[in-house]
């Protein structure tokens, strides 16, 4: 049962958050945010009413029109996700193509997401993904130097994060977070979704009965390749194992899974979510609770991933609710076509409705996690109120606002390419930090 409450004292006990630790919070937010009581009013609402955002209810009555502390949350965990795109080494001529620019210590300070954000999270876990069959090469990057390549058949396709003590504070618990990272080409490849069903038995074992789920994903998910250096488990074992660890550790707290992504990111992650409560993962026992935490799928312009029987079966499990985010002109949440269904609640946003973004027919202009999804969800503001994300995102990797703004298109680009002056004179490419648990 929810308990709403109003008076910040209740708001506190309830959470089980000392009044000393939030208001240590509010002082480090009021250092550097002119804003600081919209933030204020943001955090105790969100950390009141989380239950109901990540989808206790289903969404009901939240969505027509967007609840306010509901936009804020889809903007949260939409960063998440852009993170796993803005960290991504694209770079096909580095021996790193493929794999994550920044260390975990450095991932979320590297792409934005530490000043004036009260959700403060820690990366504890990097996730590679093989296939063992032949996907497009919008799913997988190849480094051209294949003998020189850190991990030719790899490639880094997320993180494992969770909430620090800070970031509880303004969540009302400690959050444990997957984000998956989408497809990296342009979207006129719609056709590379096109795979067969498979079933979907070797995830979900007998309970999924004649179930069958997209093979492309369902590859990248499961493959291992005992020769790599980083994909002697797969990205689903990756991810399981330290769902396991983090629920262990934090076992006597109040814990929630998240998981998000975009395109193909999203399909992953609504695989994810559903393995993690079929398999029982979500029930390691808590001294206060015998039951499962909530597991939640905050899927932007997903593309679908299995058949009525994965959606029934998702239907029927009590512990994990999905919202999928469509934008309207987005011919990818429709793929592939023939056999698949969709899953989870549906919530339509549309960025044509956008006073600073250039009219375009083409698809990257409605899939985009940016300037398509994140922007128009932005869009759904209090009137007189300013937008809950700077407006200059919609250009970080397209050319989307319109000139008169002055937002230089594409502006988000690593300095100079990765390329560093060394002390001889000479230019060098070293666009990759290594964390201290890689074998590189």
């Amino acid at each position: 049962m929810i308990i709403e409450v109003s008076c910040m004292e209740c708001v506190i006990v309830f959470c089980g958050i000392h009044k000393s630790c939030m208001n240590l919070l509010l002082k480090r937010i009021n250092t550097f945010d002119d804003g600081a009581s919209e933030i204020e009013k943001m955090i105790t609402d969100i950390s009141r009413r989380w239950r109901v955002l990540s989808g206790l209810n289903n969404w009901q009555n939240l969505l027509n029109p967007l609840d306010g502390d509901l936009q804020s949350y889809l903007l949260h965990y939409g960063s998440m996700a852009q993170a796993t795109y803005d960290a991504f080494n694209s770079e096909k001529r580095s021996k790193y193509g493929g794999s994550c620019r920044y260390a975990k210590n450095n991932l979320f300070s590297k792409v934005g997401l530490v000043k004036a954000n009260p959700f403060k999270y820690k990366a504890v876990k990097y996730i590679y993904a093989t296939a063992d069959i032949e996907v497009p090469k919008s799913f997988i990057l190849k480094p051209l130097r294949h003998k020189a390549a850190w991990c030719g058949k790899s490639n880094w396709m997320g993180y494992v994060a969770v909430a620090t003590d800070e970031g509880k504070i303004a969540l009302g618990r400690r959050d444990i977070l997957v984000a998956w990272r989408g497809t990296i080409m342009p979207v006129e490849w719609a056709k590379d979704f096109e795979f067969p069903l498979v079933s979907a038995s070797t995830i979900f074992g007998k309970a999924c009965g004649d179930a069958k789920v997209h093979q492309g994903v369902v590859s990248l998910y499961t493959s291992f390749d005992p020769n790599s250096n980083l994909n002697k488990t797969s990205a689903r074992d990756q991810v399981l194992s330290e769902v396991r660890r983090l629920l262990k550790q934090y076992m006597n707290e109040e814990v929630s899974i998240t998981i998000t992504g975009h395109s193909l990111g999203g399909a992953l992650a609504s695989l994810n979510a559903a393995d993690i409560v079929c398999n029982g993962l979500n029930k390691i026992s808590r001294s206060h609770s015998s039951m499962g935490c909530p597991v939640t799928g905050f899927l932007f312009g997903a593309m679908r991933i299995g058949d009525f029987e994965f959606r029934d079966i998702l239907e029927s499990m009590k512990d994990i609710h999905i919202l999928r985010v469509c934008n309207a002109t987005d011919i990818v949440p429709y793929y592939p076509t023939v056999g698949y269904s969709v899953v989870g609640v549906e919530l339509e946003v549309d960025n044509r409705k956008s006073p600073y973004l250039k009219r375009s027919n083409k698809p990257a202009a409605g899939h985009n996690l940016e300037s398509a999804y994140l922007h128009a969800v932005a869009m759904e503001k209090e009137k007189g109120k300013e937008w809950k994300r700077d407006v200059a995102n919609a250009n970080r990797t397209m050319n989307a606002l319109k000139d008169k703004l002055l937002i230089p298109a594409r502006w988000w680009v690593e300095k100079n390419k990765g390329m560093v002056q060394l002390e001889n004179g000479r230019w060098a490419l070293q666009d990759h930090e290594t964390d201290l648990d890689e074998d590189d």
